[in-house]
């Protein structure tokens, strides 16, 4: 796992100041309002999307997110892409109070590859 995170921060080199200090970024206020990414919760993302991949769950992501990678040459930039299919996910689910609908995610993934 450790690997694989210092693999994701290697694509983010705008995150490398965030990172170096750990006292600083856990005091550091990550707001979108102030026209900032949260560091942690983006790298968080790509290694929760390169898990779903490497156990296929939900049943048909590793092959999307492989179609998506394809059409845009670049894997980082499908995760980029799958990301916003997952906080979709995850806020539509806290808004509905409904489970998060894998299936619903799955088809906004592959809608993306498709197009």
């Amino acid at each position: 796992m450790e690997a694989m995170a210092a693999d994701w921060i290697a694509e983010h080199p705008e995150y490398h100041a965030d990172l170096a200090d750990a006292e600083a970024a856990v005091a550091a206020r990550y707001a979108v309002e102030d026209g900032r990414t949260n560091p942690f919760l983006h790298l968080a993302m790509h290694l929760s999307i390169a898990e779903q991949c490497s156990i296929d769950q939900p049943t048909g992501i590793r092959q999307a997110v492989a179609l998506l990678a394809a059409r845009r040459n670049l894997l980082h930039e499908a995760h980029h892409e799958v990301m916003e299919c997952l906080g979709e996910m995850i806020w539509a689910s806290q808004r509905s109070g409904l489970p998060p609908d894998g299936q619903a995610y799955l088809d906004a993934v592959r809608r993306r590859a498709t197009r």
